[in-house]
């Protein structure tokens, strides 16, 4: 996750020499935790990669499946970052260790103007922003995970909201809702569980069916919040901007559409590795499974594909639909095949069916066959099929046939 807090939300963030594990010990407060954490590093692995270049380019629950350093456009810059933010978290290093990692990758890769780079107290703070926030909201992503395991749900089906009485700088509303007990299920929770801001350090709990009195959720009103694009976010009051989720708890769906939006915008090199990455991950394995619905990147088209296609973007798109009709027409067909269309589009052969349609054949041990068509009005790429052949049926139905291209 990142951030571009003021410093002074951070006076309350945990002690330095506190590392990653002690925090969630510490944290949990109904009993020990088995060491390591590993809902949180779990959490914190799935994530994608995402160039950005402000704070708030992804806000609340797309910070579950990505993972961002704000100003950090470049893919081996990003990845490097990672690393180090992912040893802080699954083998406890202390802030002022991932400083000095920090320092080098910076230099390393030349990386200059990032906000808080001009100061020492910038960067102390930079530095301390990212480390923190991640450790923070991968902790909690994985206490959901835990909270909701239907084993200890049917013990302890309520939540109880804990506040961190050691901070120095308390929030009133955040201490106001200490002791609030809901229904696990209750939507309270889905712009409510922690942490709830920058620094913020409260906790949440499982509890036994007798702790929930049946009181409703509170209610402190909404503030607005108006980003610099103008528009304006309705939020609860004692939640900080972009807070307003419950890390773990994401919508896959609208997490793939932002990716989609971010591609187009990008380099193709760096567009190439992110769908890359993409359709590698768990996401796609959930969305080939039929877990996911709507449409999935699974490509991004050579420069000299989408001139001649004349589609306005690149990405190449995978629907549901479509998806679920190549597994009937084509069982032989699995997820590993799929994971070979952007090396199809860029090594095969290509054969061009009418304006808006090409074909490509590869063969690569196995002679693959697919297809795609842009949209009447080129705003959009989709793949239509993907399917084993053998050299009489590419010959008979595409080699003699279509005009071949490449």
């Amino acid at each position: 996750m990142s951030t571009e807090a003021s410093p002074d939300f951070y006076a309350d963030i945990m002690p330095l020499n506190l590392s990653p594990t002690q925090v969630a010990f510490n944290a949990r407060g109904d009993g020990t935790f088995n060491l390591p954490f590993q809902e949180q590093i779990d959490f914190f692995r799935q994530k994608l990669n995402l160039p950005t270049e402000h704070y708030d380019d992804i806000l609340a629950a797309a910070h579950d499946r990505a993972f961002v350093v704000a100003g950090a456009a470049k893919a081996d810059l990003l990845n490097d970052l990672r690393g180090s933010v992912d040893k802080a978290i699954a083998d406890g290093k202390s802030l002022g260790a991932f400083r000095k990692e920090f320092a080098a990758i910076v230099q390393k890769h030349g990386w200059e103007g990032w906000t808080g780079s001009d100061t020492q107290a910038g960067r102390d703070w930079r530095t301390r922003v990212i480390y923190s926030t991640n450790i923070q909201t991968s902790y909690n992503a994985g206490r959901y995970t835990q909270l909701k395991d239907p084993e200890l749900l049917k013990s302890r089906p309520n939540w109880k909201y804990i506040h961190n009485d050691t901070v120095s700088h308390p929030r009133p509303l955040h201490q106001s809702w200490s002791g609030t007990v809901l229904p696990h299920g209750d939507p309270w929770w889905d712009t409510h569980f922690t942490p709830n801001g920058y620094g913020c350090r409260c906790r949440i709990t499982a509890v036994g069916p007798e702790a929930y009195q049946g009181h409703p959720a509170p209610d402190d009103g909404t503030y607005e919040k108006v980003d610099r694009n103008g528009e304006v976010h309705t939020l609860p009051k004692g939640v900080d901007y972009g807070f307003d989720y419950a890390p773990g708890k994401s919508n896959l769906e609208k997490i793939v559409g932002f990716q989609q939006q971010k591609q187009e915008a990008l380099p193709w090199q760096l567009a190439r590795a992110n769908v890359k990455e993409l359709v590698h991950s768990s996401i796609f394995s959930d969305f080939f499974a039929g877990k996911l619905h709507g449409e999935f990147p699974v490509a991004v088209l050579p420069a000299a594909d989408r001139a001649l296609l004349g589609s306005e973007t690149a990405t190449v798109l995978l629907s549901q639909h479509s998806l679920a009709a190549h597994l009937v027409a084509h069982p032989e067909i699995g997820l590993t095949d799929y994971l070979n269309v952007q090396e199809i589009l860029e090594t095969g052969e290509v054969y061009r069916q009418g304006e808006e349609r090409l074909v490509y054949l590869m063969l690569d041990g196995v002679l693959y066959r697919a297809a795609l068509k842009r949209t009447l009005d080129g705003q959009k790429n989709y793949f239509l099929t993907l399917f084993r052949t053998d050299e009489k049926a590419a010959n008979k139905e595409v080699r003699n046939r279509l005009e071949r291209i490449r």
